[in-house]
């Protein structure tokens, strides 16, 4: 046996691209409530850290492989989560917001215009998550925004109605910012 055939084989290195995949896997993971804040806090920075693949799939090893979350019944859930990985994702015009909808941006913009969407429920729940991004929500008028998280700020006009629709707001922005308003950003 040679000396070389002793030695184990070196770890492969990971490269910035790799921790950047990673970290978009972590949000997500944050987004569907797989993590809490304080353990996406803790993974991002080991994460950062990361010089191989074994160090990167040690920090996912316990979160599912797949890119969409699954249900139990082995279905994906239709159109309540998206994903802007450094570019930009937005819905406006006419479109059906479910109780529960999911926006995370990594690097990037996102805006939900829901001024004509069909809102599902009484109470609509969006969890937002903006990594060094800024996602702008645009409310109609007559709903009710109650805003939680970090980095999350509303700019609504007026009082809605007794019995109006809530629009629930939980974010985390790091490094950017979330905002539930009812007027768009001028350019």
């Amino acid at each position: 046996m040679s000396v070389e055939q002793d030695r184990a084989a070196p770890a492969v290195r990971a490269s910035d691209r790799d921790r950047d995949e990673l970290l978009v896997r972590l949000h997500t993971a944050f987004a569907e409530g797989r993590l809490s804040e304080a353990e996406l806090d803790e993974r991002i920075e080991l994460a950062l850290a990361a010089r191989t693949y074994d160090d990167l799939g040690a920090l996912v090893a316990d979160l599912p492989a797949g890119r969409v979350a699954r249900e139990e019944s082995g279905k994906a859930p239709a159109g309540r989560f998206q994903v802007a990985y450094k570019g930009s994702v937005a819905k406006a015009g006419r479109w059906r917001l479910p109780e529960r909808f999911t926006t995370v941006v990594y690097k990037g913009t996102g805006l939900l215009d829901l001024r004509d969407a069909d809102l599902d429920g009484e109470v609509t729940t969006l969890w937002v998550l903006a990594y060094k991004s800024t996602v702008q929500i645009i409310v109609p008028p007559g709903v009710r925004v109650e805003a939680d998280g970090v980095g999350v700020s509303t700019e609504v006009h007026g009082a809605p109605p007794s019995g109006a629709p809530v629009l629930r707001v939980k974010g985390y922005a790091y490094k950017g910012a979330i905002e539930a308003k009812d007027r768009p950003s001028r350019a």
